[in-house]
């Protein structure tokens, strides 16, 4: 059974989850769980390089991010809390963060991790980060502590590949792909396909692995989840993280020419206002197809955003010939 953590290691919830995670499994006597780690960002605005968090706080869009991990509670209401129960999970003796830390090369060190070492080295380095960040008031976006985060847990040549660069495209396409399955709060727990999100107590966390149990995700070729997901960003609006899992696609030999990944393509060239692209891969589309009505359709309204009007027309009246609701 695999279980995936979506979480951001400047989440004071997802430390305290990982330590009520490895509470429930101490005592669980099902079938083996692997646990691993994947990207979420409560602060996707933090600046590349840290700040005292104890001035950021000030700010109100900083203010903003952090109420999404406490909802109904201010960001100084909800440090109380935390310290409280991170107390209570053994966390400490020091607990605070003390840096405005930006989280994507921490991620970066998860995922590469887990492509070298598997689910128990990861589960390592993420142990180093949240306490370096959380009880150590380390900067975990520092190059050189994420190095030393990787040298105590074993990982020797973490800091050479993050420096090379490793890692970047996984954590982009990942982050994309939690949100196109829904993900929205850190941490949230997902096994075969079912979110438990929150840092839950044991004991629910116990209830959702034995309800899990058994079941298996439908299996998917990749690039059938990637078209998946890459259509579920166009359909939330976001044109751009579409393109962006779709991009091996459309490099690829095989599937570059398959007609529903250049159409979801042309469709999110559109919506991002890269008509001329859209243009493009359309008239190939019509060209190949004269009869698809769709692609005459979106064709006819590239050209009149272009300007084009009387191409448009042609395209439109025929998209409307083939379907009579495109006229509506």
């Amino acid at each position: 059974m695999r279980a995936e953590i979506w979480a951001d290691v400047v989440c004071a919830w997802a430390y305290i989850g990982k330590r009520r995670l490895e509470r429930a499994l101490a005592d669980w006597r099902g079938e083996p769980v692997e646990v691993v780690w994947r990207p979420f960002r409560i602060d996707p605005m933090a600046p590349p390089r840290a700040l005292p968090l104890a001035g950021e706080l000030r700010d109100p869009l900083v203010d903003g991010a952090l109420r999404q991990c406490s909802p109904g509670l201010s960001p100084a209401e909800n440090r109380v809390r935390v310290s409280r129960i991170a107390a209570e999970e053994g966390i400490g003796p020091h607990w605070g963060a003390a840096w405005r830390a930006n989280s994507h090369d921490a991620h970066r060190l998860l995922a590469v991790a887990h492509e070298q070492g598997g689910s128990s080295l990861q589960n390592t380095v993420a142990e180093g980060l949240l306490r370096a960040h959380f009880t150590e008031a380390r900067d975990i976006s520092a190059p050189e502590v994420l190095t030393d985060i990787a040298r105590q847990a074993g990982f020797l040549q973490g800091g050479d590949l993050l420096a090379q660069g490793a890692g970047d495209r996984t954590v982009r396409e990942l982050l994309l792909s939690g949100k196109a399955r829904g993900i929205k709060t850190s941490p949230t727990l997902v096994v075969a396909g079912r979110a438990l999100p929150g840092a839950q107590p044991p004991e629910v966390i116990t209830d959702f692995l034995h309800a899990t149990a058994g079941e298996t995700e439908r299996p998917l070729p990749p690039e059938v989840r990637r078209f998946r997901e890459a259509e579920s960003l166009l359909d939330l609006g976001d044109p751009l993280g579409c393109l962006t899992l779709l991009a091996p696609l459309l490099e690829d030999r095989t599937t570059a020419t398959d007609r529903g990944v250049r159409t979801l393509a042309a469709r999110a060239y559109f919506h991002s206002a890269q008509l001329g692209r859209a243009a493009a891969t359309l008239e190939d589309l019509v060209a190949t197809s004269p009869d698809d009505s769709y692609a005459r359709l979106l064709l006819g309204r590239t050209r009149e955003r272009q300007g084009r009007s009387a191409e448009a027309a042609g395209h439109l009246r025929l998209a409307t010939a083939m379907t009579p609701s495109y006229g509506h």
